[in-house]
């Protein structure tokens, strides 16, 4: 029995071992990892490889893999990658895994610097690239530093500015902040219909020549085949549309297009190796074939996958919606316990203000009490006197009738005695004022302490209110392919890519916001670290251009001005 070959095949997020036989095809491989990960539209990838001359290629489906120029190795090494791009990522990349796939291989492309991206878009991007992998922003989970060890932007933008890690975290944050409820899926989305708006989004370079020899770059993409010049690969120079090529073929070194337009001559350029040619023409076959595809009507297994999405988003939806209603209601009752528990708090607070009012108006009462005690008693002891004094009074009355020798000295006492009398009965009359008045705040201390008593009693007795009803919470490639027929042709809605828009141009709060951004970052830019395509940017944007108004005016003139144009560079 032949002896089986250990492949390795390496996706976005993952890494898959096989072992496989000497004539299993590539198109056997590459079933048994869309099965592996559940993929099913698998028009858009691809298995990619490095020959042995150490050129990245894509495995041929319909030849058996050991048959290919694959570098000998144990395990043969693969990637899982995107080969063909959509043209746009919310209509027709349907499953959540194709989402991820591409989401994962264009950040990857973007943080890498293969995908030409500007500062502030960077920074937006990195907003949602934590959303999907955080979810929302938590003001008291995610602390500053929560995003120290993520790369979240490209090394250039990092090292163009001179901000710290801390500052840089800053203004993802507050553009994470405003995506609240979006959910980890759509915020992947939501990355990649900003990305697809990036010049260099889909796009595969290879370097062409003309027939005067100009080096040049030949850009492959889902819209159709653009001309860069070989110091410029963000904005192309000219463009012919999928729906403008009618054949393409290759002789050797030799690629020629023929274009729907008979009166133009072929367009043909020439490429460093016959390889490169036939990967020119499987890319554009397949491009080609998506292009063609979106706009006819979908077939009944696409039309299946949406619907299923679509059941499977408003099961989503609805679980979310519940979740969030569960959320919002176990928020509300714990709002409401803490203020409950608040008001008890506060009441606490004044019931025991209360008890040390009525310990003070209890002290504040015996002192009177004591007080009363005294003055009744010195009130006794002044009536004692006073009869003592009378008594007195009385013996020397008698005694004056005895004593009439002694009458004017007893007159003399009995004065003094008369006047201490009359000095004893004022104190007598003013302790009586003060006893009365003592007994009238005693009587007002006790109504005030049998007031307070019963405020007491009113606030230790929980009010009906503050009991919390509580609830659980449960929540093989041919040298030469036509590409259109008449009838195709007749289907097709011509050129309606042109008419689209960014998605900053869709938004303009979005739109406001990263030119604020900008602004805000070329304070701090180190213009000397600006790179080629910094400044070619920079141009593009002052001169109001962006990736769609540059495919119209690539696209304008008719077929043959264009190639005449290509031919003169």
């Amino acid at each position: 029995m032949p002896k089986a070959v250990n492949v390795r095949v390496t996706t976005m997020d993952a890494e898959l071992e096989f072992a496989i036989q000497p004539n299993t095809t590539g198109k056997q491989l590459f079933d048994q990892v869309v099965k592996t990960i559940g993929l099913r539209e698998i028009w858009f990838f691809g298995l990619q490889y490095v020959d042995d001359k150490n050129y990245s290629t894509w495995l041929k489906l319909n030849k058996k893999v050991l048959s290919q120029d694959i570098k000998k190795e144990s395990p043969l090494q693969f990637k899982f990658r995107a080969k063909f791009f959509p043209e746009e990522v919310a209509e027709e990349l349907v499953q959540d895994i194709t989402q991820r796939l591409f989401y994962l291989q264009v950040k990857e492309g973007i943080l890498s610097d293969d995908i030409y991206c500007p500062p502030e878009t960077c920074v937006l991007l990195a907003s949602y690239a934590v959303q999907a992998k955080f979810g929302d922003f938590n003001i008291d989970m995610h602390q500053p530093g929560t995003l120290g060890t993520e790369k979240t932007l490209p090394s250039r933008v990092i090292e163009q500015h001179n901000f710290t890690k801390e500052q840089w975290e800053e203004r993802i944050t507050n553009w994470w902040s405003e995506h609240k409820g979006v959910p980890r899926e759509d915020g992947m989305l939501e990355y990649l219909k900003i990305a697809q708006d990036l010049e260099m989004y889909g796009v595969s370079y290879f370097e062409i020549k003309n027939k005067r020899g100009t080096e040049l770059y030949l850009g492959v993409d889902a819209l159709g085949l653009n001309v860069y010049e070989k110091t410029d690969r963000l904005s192309p120079k000219i463009g012919f549309p999928w729906s403008e090529i009618r054949n393409i073929s290759f002789n050797d070194k030799k690629f020629i297009i023929k274009p729907i337009d008979k009166k133009a001559p072929d367009f043909s350029f020439y490429v460093p190796r016959l390889r490169i040619n036939k990967r020119i023409l499987a890319l554009c076959m397949g491009n080609h074939e998506l292009y063609m595809r979106r706009r006819k009507p979908d077939t009944i297994e696409v039309q299946q996958m949406k619907a299923q999405a679509r059941e499977e988003k408003q099961s989503k939806q609805l679980e979310r919606a519940q979740l969030a209603k569960e959320r919002a209601a176990r928020e509300e009752a714990e709002k409401e316990k803490a203020e409950l528990e608040g008001r008890l708090r506060s009441f606490e607070v004044e019931a025991e203000s209360a008890r040390r009012d009525v310990e003070k108006m209890q002290h504040a009462k015996a002192e009177i009490e004591e007080k009363r005690r005294i003055a009744e008693e010195e009130s006794l002891e002044l009536q004692r006197r006073r009869e003592e004094a009378e008594e007195d009074r009385r013996r020397y009355a008698e005694l004056a009738e005895h004593e009439k020798m002694e009458k004017e000295k007893m007159q003399e006492q009995q004065a003094i005695r008369d006047a201490q009398l009359l000095e004893i009965e004022e104190q007598a009359r003013r302790k009586a004022e003060e006893s009365e008045m003592l007994r009238i705040e005693l009587e007002s201390a006790r109504e005030h302490e049998e007031r307070s008593r019963l405020e007491l009693a009113a606030l230790v007795s929980t009010p009906p209110a503050l009991h919390i009803n509580e609830q659980d919470d449960e929540a093989d490639l041919h040298e030469g392919q036509d590409l259109l027929t008449e009838e195709e042709l007749s289907l097709m809605r011509l050129k309606e890519e042109e008419d689209r828009l960014t998605m900053a141009d869709k938004n303009k709060r979005m739109q406001q916001r990263l030119k604020d951004l900008q602004e805000d970052l070329s304070v701090v830019r180190e213009e000397s670290m600006d790179t080629n395509m910094d400044k070619l940017h920079r141009v593009n944007v002052q001169e109001g251009r962006d990736k769609y108004k540059t495919l119209r005016l690539i696209r304008s003139g008719n077929t043959k001005q264009r190639i005449d144009e290509f031919e003169q560079m």
